[in-house]
């Protein structure tokens, strides 16, 4: 039996009703061992039980054997599913059921996909990495972009990587139900990095670099910068200038291939530029 699909008796009951369903979906099934109908919706709920092993629990009441528990349910019938979650009793239906009508009834209540991706993505964000959390993010927005939860995370991740052009574009089609103190802390980062992008040391290397067009160190100097102050994608357009007239300048290319690497896996920037890369290199 797997691991999420247990035997509800008084004994576990405290447990699985009122501690394991704070976290998971518990699925009650209520069944007697000669009812042919209980018989048959077993394996329906014991493979579905299977796919949502992280979500549900399985608690199966043998009737004849937990007359108690059947009484604090009050089922009348057989077969009988009730849903449970945080203690207190959802959604249930009495009957035969077919696997899309238990899968239905399911639906209601499991998260969803992308809840589940952003959940992952706000742990990794909340551990301060933020590369991993926009390949999660990424996914959870692709399922469902119109999504403010998505949204906000995709646009702190395209931050956090260097990216505020996109995280502001994105910041802009957040509508005003989502605006809550998650998103006023983006935009506080947004500002933040247009203020580091308008550093004296920025603003300087960009006042000589325009005197001396030609300067490759110039160029590279204030790629680093750039990149420090969150503008990836300028710090590559300038560093592939370099490299496109001098493969071999100083550390240019090392310098470019650590921006590139650094960038999250799933971000176009990082195939577009490697592509651009190794065509320079092959």
């Amino acid at each position: 039996m797997n691991s999420n699909i247990i035997d509800l008796t008084l004994e576990n009951f405290q447990q699985v009703m009122m501690e394991d369903s704070q976290s998971k979906l518990i699925l009650v099934q209520f069944f007697a061992q000669q009812s042919e109908a209980c018989q048959q919706l077993t394996p329906i709920l014991t493979g579905i039980a299977s796919e949502y092993g992280e979500q549900l629990i399985l608690a199966r009441v043998d009737v004849e054997q937990q007359q108690e528990i059947v009484g604090q349910f009050g089922v009348q019938g057989l077969p009988t599913l009730i849903l449970v979650k945080e203690g207190r009793p959802l959604d249930g239906v009495a009957g035969p059921q077919t696997d899309a009508q238990v899968r239905e009834l399911l639906e209601k209540h499991l998260p969803k996909p992308e809840e589940l991706l952003l959940a992952q993505a706000q742990e990794l964000v909340q551990a301060n990495d933020y590369q991993q959390a926009y390949s999660i993010a990424k996914q959870a927005y692709e399922l469902a972009p119109e999504l403010g939860a998505a949204k906000l995370l995709m646009a702190d991740c395209f931050i956090e990587n260097g990216q505020v052009t996109q995280a502001k574009t994105l910041l802009g089609t957040i509508t005003l139900v989502d605006q809550d103190t998650y998103y006023q802390s983006i935009v506080g980062k947004v500002e933040l990095a247009e203020q580091a992008a308008e550093s004296p040391e920025i603003k300087a290397l960009e006042a000589e670099l325009a005197q001396q067009p030609d300067n490759l160190e110039l160029k590279v100097k204030l790629a680093i910068q750039l990149h420090q102050a969150n503008k990836t994608e300028d710090a590559l357009v300038l560093l592939l200038a370099v490299l496109k007239q001098d493969l071999n300048f100083g550390d240019a290319k090392k310098v470019t291939l650590d921006m590139i690497n650094a960038l999250p896996d799933g971000e176009p920037l990082k195939s577009q530029y490697r592509r651009k890369i190794y065509s320079l290199l092959y």
